[in-house]
């Protein structure tokens, strides 16, 4: 199940990395509506990839705590996710203003999103049985 977690966890990257590249491509621009706080959009990244590296760490060592870690490091960046998720479903009504995160793909959306909840149990599911 850890391997199980690592490879979701991977593949979330991947899906979050082509939005963040399709996010910039648009340069990022939007209004004052739907923008993406920048903060979020920088943390969001940050935390996952801090996460993983908690995660790899844990896969290494085999002790609980890095699994727990990585499974809090998880929960910050699913929050920021959600807030992120809502956002860009408010902006998708066409009666908001419309910035660079509307050109976002629904399906790598859901995509993104539902590896990450995987992501999410598995870990969590891991940190439980370890520790």
């Amino acid at each position: 199940m850890a391997f199980a977690a690592l490879a979701a966890w991977v593949l979330a990257a991947v899906a979050g990395g082509y939005l963040l590249v399709v996010w910039t491509a648009r340069e990022g621009r939007a209004t004052k509506v739907t923008r993406f706080p920048i903060l979020v959009i920088v943390g969001h990244p940050l935390a996952a990839l801090l996460g993983l590296a908690v995660w790899i760490t844990y896969l290494a060592t085999g002790v609980a705590g890095y699994a727990w870690g990585a499974f809090a490091a998880l929960l910050v960046v699913a929050f920021q996710g959600f807030m992120l998720f809502t956002r860009w479903l408010v902006g998708r009504g066409g009666r908001h203003a419309r910035g660079a995160e509307q050109a976002f793909p629904a399906t790598a959306v859901a995509v993104h999103g539902l590896v990450a909840l995987t992501t999410v149990i598995l870990v969590f599911l891991t940190a439980i049985q370890v520790g």
